[in-house]
């Protein structure tokens, strides 16, 4: 333990830590909203505390609540959440060697989030990169589980969280989520197809079977084939 924090202090700058305290912070802010959210839609306050210790998935956590408030399917929700984190086999791949090995894989997979795997591909050298996702990833854990906490004593004591617009925040952080890849228009067109199919069948279906109907819309997307030119 000594040697991973002595290893933190030598390789983070001021700059990527206050990047990452930024960053941290923001977390908080949504973890907040997500404790409000769901003990606001009547989950138990126990239930978005533990979800948020032991599953730890941000975007998964909001589209498990948001199907079951609905109610939804506890096993559709989980099946979407799943999917959902199923990124993270990819970040799993990149960042292998930046957790490291023996006990170290286990606290490091846990605290994998986009965002520290993002600083940590960010830096050049292995250290700084260890550092990067280390501090990042602790942190987020941190303001990420006690914003859920506030949240979720909040929720419990107001008994409407859409007087505040808290229930905005559901579907504000997915769209601001996949903003980022719709500059693609391959996805844009997986993602249309998607939207499509889901409200089309969300008359006829039970809540959260739209959500994993949804997936249809991969057919419409191609992957980019390497430009042969410009890799001569």
């Amino acid at each position: 333990m000594r040697s991973i924090w002595r290893t933190l202090q030598q390789n983070l700058d001021r700059g990527l830590a206050r990047d990452i305290a930024l960053v941290c912070l923001a977390d908080g802010v949504v973890g907040l909203s997500y404790g409000a959210i769901s003990v606001g839609g009547g989950l138990q306050l126990w239930v978005p505390v533990v979800l948020s210790l032991l599953v730890f998935a941000g975007a998964s956590q909001f589209l498990f609540v948001g199907i079951v408030a609905a109610g939804g399917s506890p096993i559709a929700a989980t099946i979407a959440g799943l999917l959902v984190n199923s990124r993270h086999v990819a970040f799993g791949l990149a960042v292998s060697d930046v957790i490291g090995g023996g006990w170290k894989r286990i606290p490091g997979s846990h605290l994998m989030t986009d965002e520290n795997v993002a600083f940590a591909l960010g830096q050049d050298e292995l250290k700084r990169k260890r550092a990067a996702y280390w501090v990042c990833g602790i942190g987020i854990f941190v303001c990420w589980n006690l914003g859920v906490l506030t949240g979720a004593r909040i929720g419990s004591v107001i008994t409407d969280t859409d007087v505040f617009g808290l229930d905005a925040a559901f579907p504000a952080v997915l769209l601001a989520l996949v903003l980022p890849s719709l500059k693609d228009r391959s996805i844009r067109t997986a993602a249309l197809a998607g939207v499509v199919v889901a409200l089309a069948a969300t008359p006829f279906l039970p809540a959260g079977l739209p959500v994993l109907l949804a997936l249809v819309g991969l057919v419409f997307y191609r992957t980019k084939k390497p430009d042969l030119e410009m890799a001569r």
